[in-house]
């Protein structure tokens, strides 16, 4: 059935291609009007390097050097009202390295649809994408860098009852690879613009929300002596305010998640739960902010306690699951995203889930901490601003784990976890993990030259983070970089930067040089460097290089670099996952017709 779908689309391919060239084949042109399509290509060729396969940093590449990943996606607008479309997806011979095992077809539909929707009705059989709210409490979306997609196959209605009142419900079981997830996700959102319905802000808006998600799976308890009944169904609830008036906005949401076993300290030998205790989960974010011309202000607050919300829950344990896979929710980080090399080897990852080890510290149960970040235009023509003026951005942010307390029944012998419990503080910040302060000034000297210069100060604890024998980590960063435009799209563009830490990897040097020849084509070579180290075997003075190009012609892109990659975290959107060490060829493909 796959080979005859895929023989269709190809056909269907020619033909449109065909049609552009032949104009007066209407019935071609009428489809070619109401298809749209786009095509992603991502392929790696990987090779030996004294380096990545230095014993010190295991080699998980395999026989397999070269792997691809590739996307096309086929949107079908029928009428108004219907539409329909699929994706197919091939990975052969594998998936790109550190991308989750359970993408491996040589070629399958990944996802298909139908819709139909209205002014008042929008209802979809199938796949689909959703958010609720901020996400906290449910999320299906895709990310093809991260290797993700958690869409819902079942259904989906959207509906209207008004300007003011809107619906939506959603029930099916999540993506897993090629294949759907064992547990059943459903749900209930709503959301009122009050102030519309009773006229109570006239320049701005007050809108609450609600929104239910349950997760159905069965469990077979290991233990016949437990004296807790496992429950099939999980429920998480949640409430939310948004509310603007003028210049100023406030957002609020509560989420409350009913009681689950939890993972047990991770012994080598397996996935293990907790049979004898059941906790609950709960989230909590504020998020207010004020903007005008030339200035912004905005802060986050946020506090995650049992949060890791999953349709399997064998899938909860970020060990085996490094790329979130069937994850329900979604809880980005709250810092700064960099673009620059060396401020992404100190990444902070989310800290919403509830373990229990046998070391120091017993109970990880969540996190707690803020998020800062202020805009300011300096006016033009001021002593600061200049001729063109200076735009200043500094943002900081602060996160501590939950302070715990818990009781140990097995305290006089080994800790098991078995039937550890444990409580936790609201409002704690003490038991810090992560804090960054960055500056950011970008002046523009002239109609042809500009320049961003960055300063970051960061603390990192390394042991809590990542399980390594460096406790803390503290470092600078300092970055500096200049475009030069030549007109006729012509630019070079030149970035330096420098890291420095207390202990640990120790002193980083890195640069990158880019050159556009016009708006279409552009080549560019970077390089870090960790020129001065400390007893760390796996970054002993080795270079990171990278060059390689992009050439861009109408909608599509075309990119090709060589070089090797230090390994660490990628993160994108607050979002991240692991990427071992690695050298090779990288070439990149995308174009929408």
């Amino acid at each position: 059935m796959l080979k005859k779908t895929v023989t269709v689309l190809m056909t269907i391919c020619v033909m449109y291609t065909f049609a552009q060239k032949n104009e007066s084949i209407s019935i071609f042109d009428r489809f070619s009007k109401r298809l749209s399509a786009s095509f992603e290509s991502n392929s790696q060729w990987y090779l030996k390097d004294s380096y990545v396969d230095n014993p010190n940093n295991p080699n998980q590449i395999g026989e397999e050097r070269l792997r691809t990943t590739n996307f096309l996606r086929l949107d079908y607008q029928f009428s108004e009202k219907f539409s329909a479309g699929l994706q197919l997806e091939s990975y052969t011979p594998e998936n790109l390295l550190n991308m989750s095992n359970l993408y491996d077809e040589d070629l399958g539909l990944a996802t298909y649809y139908l819709r139909y929707k209205t002014k008042k009705l929008d209802l979809t059989l199938g796949h689909f994408y959703e958010q609720f709210g901020s996400g906290l409490i449910f999320r299906a979306w895709e990310d093809r860098n991260l290797g993700i997609n958690n869409a819902l196959r079942g259904g989906r209605i959207k509906y209207a009852l008004n300007d003011d009142i809107s619906i939506t419900t959603i029930y099916g079981n999540q993506r897993k690879g090629f294949e759907l997830s064992d547990g059943y996700v459903f749900g209930v959102d709503n959301q009122i613009n009050i102030s519309n319905s009773f006229n109570i802000i006239p320049k701005g808006s007050l809108v609450i929300g609600f929104s239910y998600v349950g997760k159905k799976e069965k469990y077979d308890a290991v233990q016949n002596e437990s004296s807790v009944n496992i429950p099939e169904l999980v429920n998480a609830y949640s409430a939310r305010i948004n509310f603007t008036n003028g210049d100023f906005y406030s957002d609020v949401e509560y989420v409350l998640k009913s009681k689950d076993m939890r993972l047990k300290s991770i012994t080598g030998t397996g996935i293990e739960f907790s049979e004898q205790e059941t906790f609950e989960g709960s989230a909590l974010l504020w998020t207010a902010g004020y903007s005008k011309k030339g200035f912004g202000l905005s802060y986050n607050f946020r506090r995650l306690e049992n949060m890791r919300f999953f349709s399997e829950r064998v899938f909860s344990d970020p060990l085996t699951n490094p790329t979130n896979q069937l994850s329900v929710n979604y809880l980005p980080a709250l810092n700064k995203q960099h673009d620059y090399t060396l401020a992404n080897i100190y990444l902070y990852q989310t800290q919403p889930g509830l373990t229990v080890q046998n070391y120091d510290p017993i109970v990880k149960a969540g996190e707690i901490g803020h998020f800062i970040d202020l805009f300011y235009n300096i006016k033009k023509g001021s002593f600061l601003g200049g001729k063109y003026g200076t735009k200043l951005n500094i943002n900081m942010s602060y996160w501590a784990s939950l302070d715990t307390q818990y009781n140990d029944p097995n305290s006089t012998g080994p800790i098991t976890g078995d039937g550890l419990t444990y409580e936790s503080d609201f409002f704690n910040f003490k038991n810090k993990l992560f804090s960054d302060i960055n500056i950011e000034i970008r002046k523009k000297w002239n109609k042809k030259l500009s320049s961003i210069f960055t300063y970051i100060n960061l603390f990192y604890n390394k042991s809590y983070l990542e399980g390594s024998f460096f406790d803390e980590v503290r470092s600078w960063i300092g970055v500096a970089e200049s475009t030069y435009k030549f007109g006729g799209g012509k630019s070079v563009r030149l970035e330096i930067q420098h890291l420095s830490t207390n202990d640990d990897a120790r002193n980083w040097m890195g640069g990158t040089a880019e050159y556009f020849f016009n708006s279409k084509f552009g080549i560019y070579l970077n390089d870090s460097y960790n020129y001065e180290t400390s007893n760390v075997p796996t970054d002993t003075k080795v270079h990171f290089y990278n060059f390689g190009g992009s050439y861009v012609s109408g909608a599509s892109r075309l990119a090709l670099n060589y070089g090797r990659q230090r390994g660490g975290l990628l993160c994108v959107g607050g979002v991240c996952r692991q990427v071992s060490p690695n050298t090779g060829l990288t070439l990149n493909f995308t174009t929408t017709f």
